[in-house]
């Protein structure tokens, strides 16, 4: 007789996937959360533009969000408020240029810019010699900076809390250093009144260190000394470093605590930034009370109101110029 093998019941156990918390443990704040996504229909370009946006608010984005074209942005709203997402980014083309509105959920306000030129990132990656992204670099939320904003125009003002909300705040007392790794510049430019989006990652270099010893320790590997003749060679050769990089004084911190293998607590550290995209120039266009629709608060070619004004203007001094 055949003998019966008994089979033993293997158990798997599921895979449970970490919740993200809606309010910093910290700082007890909400922490805003965004949906980035298109109205109509988009070129390929467009397309990875919106993909490099989704990147670029990781964590608190949904990078794989589905879309169809039977969506409205009712529907989007309706799955936005269980899911604690604060923020709309909307991004449409025209026949003459790509549009960006920036909306908070769920009454507002609105802004739309319009989209004057834009680099993706793989384009800003493909221009530098050795690009760096790595993989750790998107476990946390970017800082925010904003440069000429100050004016006191209602306008600017409104743009400036828009873009602040949209990103976790920090408290600067507890905040670790180890997850300020990325940074959201916008630069206002009052001449010509466009602002300037960049995206940066930020590394830290310690102060008189070669770059061969700093390879050397981050990546644990024995260097290859077979063509010198002293270990001092390895160190002090010229032509490959051995200067420490970014020694500019206006440019160096002082550490708080040990950041990694290299950069250690009370030590002089030059901060450097690196561009990682996307990369665009935005023009505000427009200002809305509400979700895409509503009272207009700022309209770069002026209210209706505005409008009618100047154009009656207009026709009162043809009127007199045909009588002269």
């Amino acid at each position: 007789m055949a003998r019966i093998r008994n089979k033993k019941k293997m158990f798997v156990k599921p895979i449970v996937k970490k919740k993200q918390a809606n309010v910093d443990h910290i700082t007890g704040d909400k922490i805003p959360k965004s949906f980035v996504f298109a109205r109509g229909k988009l070129p390929s370009s467009l397309r990875q533009l919106q993909m490099d946006l989704r990147k670029l608010m990781l964590p608190y984005t949904a990078l794989k969000l589905k879309e169809k074209k039977r969506n409205s942005l009712k529907d989007f709203l309706n799955v936005a408020g269980p899911m604690g997402v604060s923020h709309f980014l909307i991004l449409s083309k025209t026949e003459t240029a790509p549009y960006l509105r920036v909306a908070r959920t769920p009454q507002g306000p609105t802004l739309t810019f319009k989209i004057h030129e834009y680099s993706l990132a793989a384009d800003v990656a493909q221009s530098q010699l050795r690009p760096r992204c790595p993989q750790d670099l998107f476990k946390n939320a970017p800082l925010i900076v904003l440069s000429g904003f100050g004016s006191g125009e209602q306008h600017l003002k409104l743009t400036t809390v828009m873009f602040q909300n949209i990103f976790p705040a920090i408290d600067i007392n507890t905040v670790k250093l180890s997850s300020c790794q990325r940074i959201v510049l916008l630069n206002y430019n009052k001449d010509t009144q466009l602002i300037d989006f960049r995206h940066y990652s930020i590394r830290l270099q310690p102060v008189g260190v070669s770059r061969r010893l700093r390879k050397f320790v981050q990546n644990r590997e024995v260097p290859d000394l077979r063509n010198l003749q002293d270990v001092s060679d390895f160190v002090t050769k010229v032509g490959y470093g051995s200067e420490s990089e970014g020694d500019d004084e206006a440019a160096t911190v002082t550490l708080a605590n040990d950041l990694g293998r290299v950069n250690k607590a009370s030590t002089k550290s030059a901060v450097k930034l690196q561009e990682i995209g996307p990369r665009m120039t935005l023009q505000l266009i427009k200002i809305e009370e509400g979700l895409c629709s509503g009272g207009i608060i700022f309209s770069e070619y002026g209210t209706a109101s505005e409008q009618r004004q100047e154009k009656s203007q207009n026709n009162e001094e043809d009127e007199e110029d045909d009588s002269d």
